[in-house]
């Protein structure tokens, strides 16, 4: 016996689009921080091989690694836009931004054992430093990242998300014995109403984005630490504290990078942030003294986007709308499946 709810409808019927709400605004953030950062390189490597300036020079080339690092995120943020309608995605492209940032923590983090290492090695190997000449470029340095972390603070992360609410549903069932199986698809659309906060650790924000910030702030960083230490260095004579500096900034950068190792790679594998607790409030909304969830899978599908299968027991079964409707409730969701199995002769 097959029993099917809800209106079917084709796979094809709606978008599987799940980009986060600023993903083009964001994909420009990164590109002008890109001409910026390429823009500063040729004039710093320029200046150097007019003057003869071999810090000028290595801090131009330092801009180069730093401007291809941040391409990472603005190719997968091109490529994420393009292919978002490619059936061949079928929870959408909204993920490849944690992919971009995983690949990009992991980048930080080598930037990070080798400004540490560099400083180790001249601790014991000091080179003499030209104080004037390294503060200019620290300075410059520090002012065009301070621009650029300006330009990619994700400043709307707490805001609200607006937009038009619509869902789709499929009928499937199949039936186990004394269980008839309702199997209905809820999906509330790439631009589901949001009608309240996003809650939980980087619930809704995007990894890409934070990376590129993250790398801009890591450069900052060092480019704080180094004038500290240029400054003391020049005024007092501890040039221990340039190398020292350098260490402590290679410690800092390599936590900061382990935390986005962390957040992208908890989305790559499905694992949902603990704060939000979407599976609680999933029960919450579902589950009474006739309903019961007997299997629930939630994950991340993209920036504010989570998709969930929910298999529900029931004495009474309801219409899967009726679920649905429940469940809408809740923002973070996006892509619900529900399946019904009533209990005969309950």
């Amino acid at each position: 016996m097959k029993v099917t709810t809800g209106n079917p409808c084709s796979h094809g019927a709606h978008s599987h689009g799940f980009l986060g709400q600023d993903h083009a605004r964001n994909e420009r953030r990164v590109w002008t921080v890109i001409a910026l950062t390429t823009a500063m390189m040729v004039a710093e490597i320029a200046a150097g091989s007019w003057f003869g300036s071999m810090a000028l020079t290595a801090d131009g080339w330092h801009m180069a690694t730093h401007a291809g690092a941040m391409l990472i995120s603005a190719l997968a943020y091109l490529y994420a836009r393009r292919q978002s309608k490619n059936a061949r995605f079928t929870f959408g492209t909204g993920k490849i931004g944690d992919l971009a940032g995983f690949a990009s923590a992991i980048v930080l983090g080598v930037a990070a054992v080798m400004i540490a290492w560099e400083s180790l090695l001249r601790f014991f190997a000091p080179v003499a430093i030209d104080f004037n000449q390294a503060i200019a470029v620290a300075a410059i340095g520090l002012v065009v990242n301070l621009v650029s972390a300006w330009l990619l603070k994700d400043d709307h992360h707490h805001g609200h998300d607006h937009g038009h609410s619509h869902s789709h549903s499929h009928g499937q069932g199949h039936s186990h014995g004394s269980h008839a199986h309702h199997g209905d698809h809820a999906h509330h659309g790439a631009h589901a109403h949001r009608g309240a906060h996003a809650h939980g650790d980087h619930a809704g924000k995007d990894n890409n984005l934070r990376s590129a910030y993250l790398h801009v702030l890591a450069d900052a960083l060092t480019s704080v630490l180094a004038i500290v230490a240029l400054l003391l260095g020049k005024w007092n004579g501890w040039s221990f504290l340039d190398p020292a500096m350098g260490i402590v900034g290679g410690l800092v950068i390599a936590r900061w990078s382990f935390g986005l190792v962390r957040s992208t790679g908890a989305v790559l594998v499905d694992a949902v942030p603990q704060a939000m607790d979407l599976s609680t409030k999933i029960r919450s909304s579902v589950e009474t003294g006739e309903e019961r969830i007997t299997d629930l899978h939630v994950w991340q599908v993209g920036p504010g986007h989570h998709a969930a299968i929910v298999a529900i027991d029931s004495t009474a079964p309801k219409a899967a709308s009726f679920y649905r409707q429940k469940l809408k409730a809740i923002p973070e969701l996006s892509h619900v499946t529900i399946e019904i199995n009533g209990l005969s002769g309950a």
